[in-house]
């Protein structure tokens, strides 16, 4: 390779010619160059200082048009190196049976490893279980999987989904492989990613359903799995697929729900003089901005989409909620607050830029009215779509499973259905695909389990997150004060005739959606230390929308089940003939409810 030139290699000619270059810059007084400074970048010349340092300053990095010194911690970590590119950091942690600092905790979340120290020294794994449905072979690989190297047992999740617990950082990688031998992936599961994809739980056998949902949340999972730029959003995104049939998948409370929904040519008739394009058939509505922990559910927005374009419109509008989110404030990153800031049209504008295909509008009123969803409907025997099966749904208190159970309910999708279980938002199962002759055997089974089929309506709707004892973010042990609630009520022998949901959570992230609970409770510290709870009351989903409202602060944890037999005894006598406990709540102002509830 030849030497750099020196000037002592040009010629006689050449220097002559730099020397008088140089010369006629200085003369002209445009350029008072004199030198460079160690980095390279050009100076003025300290003879004319009046010039100042004419060399453009270097562009400031940005990140989606922010400034890399306004952004806070994780995404500066997020800029600095993907967290998808932390395969050799996990390694590095297994080999050293390490547990990590705050910024590899933080990238190992988009693993769904999540080290919850202090609540528990290890680590736990939330995976994705799209469209909420799992195979016997997976329910049994997991059970193992908790068995061998976790704590024993498994927790479902308000999203459909799964988490196992307990495990040491020694075994993380080992963890992630045996999930992806099973099918499964945890990829995702948490940080600012898009979390499990749910779905109606009984889509694919219910009778009235309008569509089968899943193909279209399996879409939008995969197409999650395939492109690395639905990643690292500014916070957590969550998408939820409604079949229009009876029961909820709690879509209302997503960032996106796509509801399955009818148009005829009779309600077309409705739109009178107005002209429209729309042929008559099933279509998926879009919300958008729920996130019911700020107090929002989502909204329709008037688009109406054809079932094959759900992908695509999903896929776009999450990458315009990743170019205009906020990155510099966590507690305003959510999609609601770019809804909120721009509007629905301005965002549809945007998303029609990523589009290739037109977004299509109809009025609310010109698509049939959904369904009311059955309350309760996951819990029991139900027929199916299919002559002669039923599906059966398992209540499994606050959602907790030991890996012995786990191993005998795939068993009976196994010997009696056909290899399949769907979990439900409600922290339960259902064990489709049981032929009428083996559904009394299915349910004496799963009573042996330790699981139910029929529980009673003051206990069927209990659902709880993790707690103090598994999350470090919860001021108390929301699941063991969940069941202590549940076997009072049982013990008491209170029977209602309409179903009522209880919602206990631990933190304002609110996981178990304590604002949409008939009755919601979410966890606080008392001045003397103790546990107790804030209460909230009326809140509702589907049909009966609506956010809870503050009756009782404060609560002491012990004193919570005697509470709520008290205010559902009351309920039982001051309602009236077919009303429902929300309908009675709303009914009365919250001063009203303290003075029934003082006597």
């Amino acid at each position: 390779m030849p030497a750099s030139p020196a000037t002592d290699s040009f010629s006689p000619s050449q220097k002559e010619y730099l020397q008088g270059f140089m010369a006629g810059v200085a003369a002209s007084g445009q350029f008072p160059f004199t030198g460079h400074t160690a980095s390279g970048q050009l100076t003025a010349s300290s003879a004319d200082s009046t010039t100042g340092n004419l060399a453009a300053p270097p562009a400031e990095d940005t990140v989606f048009g922010t400034p890399l010194a306004d952004l806070c911690k994780e995404e500066r970590w997020k800029h600095d190196e993907d967290p998808l590119d932390a395969w050799e950091r996990l390694i590095a942690h297994a080999d050293a049976d390490k547990f990590p600092d705050a910024e590899n905790t933080y990238r190992f979340k988009t693993f769904g490893l999540f080290y919850v120290a202090p609540a528990q020294d290890s680590f736990m794994i939330r995976l994705r279980v799209p469209a909420c449905q799992l195979t016997a072979h997976q329910l049994h690989g997991l059970a193992d999987l908790a068995a061998d190297l976790g704590g024993g047992y498994a927790d479902l999740t308000t999203r459909g989904n799964f988490q196992i617990r307990e495990f040491k950082p020694r075994d993380l990688v080992k963890v992630l492989t045996r999930v992806q031998d099973l099918g499964l992936t945890s990829r995702g599961a948490g940080a600012d990613n898009i979390r499990n994809v749910t779905a109606s739980p009984n889509s694919g056998f219910d009778p009235d359903e309008l569509l089968d949902v899943r193909p279209f949340a399996l879409g939008v999972h995969h197409y999650i799995l395939n492109h690395r730029d639905l990643y690292g959003l500014p916070r957590k995104f969550n998408v939820a697929f409604d079949n229009g049939g009876s029961l909820t998948a709690a879509a209302d409370t997503n960032d996106i729900g796509l509801f399955a929904t009818r148009v005829t040519a009779a309600s077309l008739s409705t739109l009178n003089s107005q002209p429209s394009t729309v042929e008559p058939g099933i279509y998926f509505r879009v919300q958008l901005g729920g996130i019911s922990g700020h107090g929002d559910f989502a909204r329709d927005t008037g688009l109406l989409i054809k079932p094959s374009e759900a992908v695509a419109v999903t896929a776009a509008m999450i990458r315009v909620f990743a170019d205009h989110g906020d990155r510099t404030n966590r507690k305003k990153s959510r999609l609601k607050y770019v809804l909120d800031a721009w509007g629905f049209e301005k965002f549809i504008a945007e998303t029609q830029k990523k589009l290739a295909l037109p977004l299509g509008r109809l009025p609310l009123t010109a698509c049939e009215p959904r369904r009311p969803v059955i309350k309760h409907g996951w819990v029991g025997v139900y027929k199916q779509a299919q002559r002669g099966f039923n599906s059966v749904g398992i209540v499994i208190p606050v959602g907790r499973m030991k890996s012995r159970q786990m191993h005998r309910l795939a068993d009976l999708a196994e010997h009696y259905g056909k290899g399949e279980l769907r979990l439900t938002v409600w922290q339960n199962i259902i064990l489709p695909h049981i032929p009428d002759a083996l559904t009394s055997a299915v349910t004496r089974q799963i009573q042996n389990i330790g699981f139910t089929t029929e529980a009673s309506s003051a206990t069927g709707g209990i659902i709880a997150c993790t707690g103090s004892k598994g999350c470090k973010y919860s001021a108390a042990d929301t699941k063991g004060h969940a069941v202590t609630t549940s076997k009072h009520l049982a013990d008491c022998g209170l029977v209602l005739e309409q179903p009522v949901n209880l919602h206990f959570t631990g933190c304002a992230h609110s996981c178990a959606q304590h604002y949409c609970g008939d009755l919601g409770f979410i966890s606080t510290k008392l001045p003397d230390g103790a546990e107790g709870y804030h209460v909230v009351i009326g809140g509702g989903m589907d049909q009966e929308q609506g956010i809870g409202k503050e009756i009782f602060r404060g609560v002491r944890a012990i004193e919570v089940p005697s509470l709520v037999e008290k205010i559902l005894r009351t309920y039982g006598v001051r309602r009236t003939s077919g009303e429902t406990f929300v309908q009675w709540a709303r009914r009365h102002s919250i001063k009203e409810l303290q003075e029934f509830l003082s006597v």
